[in-house]
């Protein structure tokens, strides 16, 4: 076995190039004849000082000789010799017409297991991508071999390994057998090709939104009449120059110290996307509204759900004016709630909420809701706010009699509106008062007292106020549709934390908005496989989904038969009981890809 370098012409241009291959010679009727066991292609990198260790290298994985060489190879020619192993047992195969239960004597010390590859993950995957016909549609857009595989490789591993397309690449190689399940070797796979498929992506933004969701209610018959929307941003590592969106603004990360990109979501009820839509960072969330239910076109007559912050009073007019129902977290501060007018919508003990329905004057109908939970929730920050609070306020009154702190009134009155700012929570319930001395204009006492507001989160903890134009429907049933904004915040955690769409490291517009919308695509397929096996009574979330899915494995069992020959297996492992639990519950096959035997 050796390399040979052969120069060929080009067909049209009639330039010269060369390309290598692995050949080995054999006597055929009496005459010497060389025969190509694999093209290693064009770009093949190996010096040629060291072919000669290489082709020796392959030759003992194939034969699960133990070590021939006196030195270990470097790691670069290892791996490039492990690579043209498993291809070369994957294509040339030697049939044995044993029969399959046939027992065989092999040499026990010979027993190698190698190349193990994940395809847990990567079966769940692709059975989704299968259900919702993306292969085919990308294909139908034009996308070539490489550009399919590539694209299908960037969507896998957002799901299995949220990273950037570089750790990707390396993710695809070295660690997941996707290749193997797609027929692809993405191991020869150029630096380049995950970023062009993001950028192909992209470019089918819309067609591909339009497709996936048609696709999903076909498949999973629901109704088109609610309509999810809310904002989240994400944020980027680094300067960001020359992109128009990336903008300094409130961050839900905390992270207002990078620029940020802004992702509009609309979202049927059962958490489906419908359409998506970048912002610049610093945009109102109020003004997206019309952008994104005129722009993408929603179904008017369907009802909108909403958090205060995108319900202003023009929204709601533009929402009454174009025909929606809506449902909205109300943004009146005064809570009001009477419990001798309440039904109760939810029973589970310490959780209990009741609802007061109440018609105001224009028409509306608003819900004043108390939620035990939220009771409990809110008096405990109340109550730390307010410790805190207090202490900082104790703290500055000691220090007026201590020498070189803070005495003089007006400085004094600074710190207490810096106190006021920081504990803004608590503040509002207090007064204040600060004693001076009338001759060293010092302050000589800070003076408080809690006294609570009416209609507060002091006074009504746990109660908040929806507001609807949907006056036919019952108490329980506006509740229940209100907690489905309780599951798009459950979405947004999903694509930030478990499909990594942050932090962004791109510099290039059309690559930030190509790696948002390969995690939204993740998460399309996400939410098909969790559909799905809620239907069957699972609700584990993705990243409990792929902790139990990510350790089966394919792997290459190399044995030396009695005969001198090597045979070559390479199967997955066998399912774990909740593995297996998984994939019936999917109707998937617990083995991910086919049993190959190599007799060599």
């Amino acid at each position: 076995m050796f390399i040979r370098r052969t120069q060929i012409k080009r067909r049209q241009q009639g330039e010269p190039y060369f390309t290598y291959r692995l050949v080995e010679t054999e006597r055929v009727d009496g005459k010497v004849k060389q025969r190509t066991l694999l093209n290693l292609g064009r770009h093949f990198d190996v010096p040629k000082a060291q072919w000669a260790d290489l082709t020796l290298r392959i030759e003992q994985l194939l034969s699960a000789q133990p070590a021939l060489l006196s030195t270990e190879l470097p790691e670069a020619l290892e791996k490039q010799a492990q690579h043209i192993q498993a291809l070369l047992v994957a294509r040339q195969v030697v049939a044995d017409d044993a029969p399959e239960d046939r027992l065989e004597s092999v040499a026990l010390d010979s027993l190698a297991l190698v190349r193990p590859r994940r395809v847990g993950i990567e079966q769940l995957a692709l059975h989704a991508m299968e259900q919702v016909g993306l292969p085919d549609k990308l294909v139908e857009l034009g996308f070539n071999r490489h550009q399919l595989a590539a694209a299908m490789g960037n969507i896998v591993g957002r799901m299995a390994l949220p990273a950037s397309e570089r750790a990707t690449r390396r993710w695809l190689q070295q660690d997941s057998g996707l290749g193997e399940l797609l027929g692809y070797d993405y191991e020869a796979m150029k630096p380049d090709r995950l970023y062009q498929a993001s950028d192909l992506l992209w470019k089918h933004k819309a067609t591909l939104e339009r497709h996936l969701y048609d696709r999903e209610r076909a498949l999973f018959g629901f109704d088109e009449t609610i309509t999810l929307f809310d904002l989240t941003n994400s944020f980027f590592e680094g300067a960001v120059n020359g992109v128009d969106k990336a903008q300094r603004g409130r961050s839900k990360e905390k992270r207002s110290d990078c620029p940020l990109i802004t992702l509009g979501l609309v979202l049927d009820g059962s958490g489906f996307p419908r359409r998506s839509q970048l912002f610049p960072g610093n945009v109102s969330e109020p003004k997206t509204l019309e952008a994104m239910l005129g722009n993408l076109q929603c179904g008017q007559g369907g009802t909108v759900v909403m958090d205060a912050g995108i319900a202003t009073e023009a929204n709601i007019a533009w929402l009454k004016e174009h025909g929606y129902r809506y449902l909205v977290v109300s943004r009146k501060r005064q809570r009001d709630f009477d419990d001798t007018q309440a039904v109760t919508v939810k029973e589970t003990p310490g959780q209990k909420v009741r609802v007061e329905r109440v018609v105001t004057e224009r028409g509306e109908v608003e819900l004043h809701c108390h939620s035990e939970t939220r009771e409990k929730k809110e008096q405990v920050m109340q109550e730390r706010f307010a410790e805190r609070f207090e202490t900082a306020l104790q703290s500055l009154h000691d220090g007026l009699a201590k020498k070189g702190t803070t005495k003089r009134y007006d400085k004094v009155l600074e710190r207490i509106g810096r106190l006021k700012e920081k504990y803004t929570r608590a503040a509002g319930h207090y007064d204040i008062s600060v004693s001076t001395d009338e001759n060293s204009h010092n302050a000589t006492a800070i003076h408080w007292q809690r006294n609570e507001k009416a209609g507060s989160q002091a006074t009504h903890p746990g109660v908040y106020c929806l507001r609807t134009n949907l006056d036919d429907w019952d108490e329980a049933s506006l509740w229940r549709t209100y907690t489905m904004l309780t599951d798009l915040e459950s979405v947004f955690r999903s694509l930030k934390s478990e499909l990594g769409l942050r932090p962004n490291y791109h510099h290039k517009a059309k690559r930030i908005e190509g790696h948002i919308f390969i995690t939204l695509l993740a998460y399309h397929l996400v939410h098909v496989l969790r559909t799905a096996l809620k239907a069957q009574g699972s609700h584990d979330s993705w990243q409990t989904l792929r902790r139990k899915m990510e350790n089966q494995q394919r792997i290459t069992v190399s044995l030396r038969r009695a005969d001198g020959r090597t045979l070559h297996i390479r199967k997955a492992t066998r399912a774990e009981p909740h593995q297996k639990a998984i994939y019936d519950a999917l109707g998937l096959a617990a083995q991910p890809g086919q049993v190959q035997k190599t007799l060599i």
